[in-house]
């Protein structure tokens, strides 16, 4: 048994019968779009006329005293916004206007990732590299440490196992004597 798909167009109803006539439209902002970005399919020929019908705009943030600090979209028609250049032409204004440089984006770390340099983590097994920080917490707290490891099932921190000495600056064990 096959399954057919049958394209209707979002705008006027009509089937649409051939796939390569199918155009996809996201609607990113309306007036009337309340829940974020939508989906609609259209006939090519319903939507040609939209890039002749599409408007040159500006978007600009502005921030002024009766924002208490937070930005004021608007969008309005580039030539209205030109306009408001009058000593030099507004291409000329925003060749040598100061940039604005992007936000930096808070570096956090993933939510699944586990932060080693605390009680609740240390000495734990991992792959990563232990920081200073993690091995001081292990070696200062060795035996709490262990305790939790134990409980939580983990293997223990072993100042004489050589591995574990490295990985957390134990002084490496001695000869053994006999």
């Amino acid at each position: 048994m096959g399954k057919k798909t049958v394209h209707v167009s979002d705008f006027s109803g009509a089937v649409i019968g051939d796939d390569a006539d199918v155009v996809r439209i996201v609607v990113l902002e309306h007036p009337d779009l309340m829940t974020g970005p939508v989906q609609l399919e259209a006939l090519a020929a319903e939507v040609e006329s939209i890039d002749d019908a599409a408007l040159d705009v500006v978007v600009v943030d502005i921030f002024d005293a009766h924002g208490d600090g937070e930005a004021r979209r608007v969008t309005l028609n580039a030539s209205e916004f030109d306009a408001l250049a009058t000593g030099t032409p507004m291409g000329e204004v925003l060749k040598t206007a100061e940039r604005v440089k992007p936000p930096k984006q808070a570096r956090k770390a993933p939510a699944d990732k586990l932060d080693y340099a605390t009680m609740e983590h240390a000495g734990k097994p991992h792959r990563g590299k232990t920081t200073d920080e993690e091995a001081e917490l292990v070696r200062d707290n060795l035996d709490k440490i262990n305790e939790r490891l134990a409980t939580e099932g983990l293997r223990i921190v072993d100042p004489a196992n050589p591995e574990h000495a490295a990985r957390y600056g134990f002084p490496e064990p001695g000869p053994l004597e006999v």
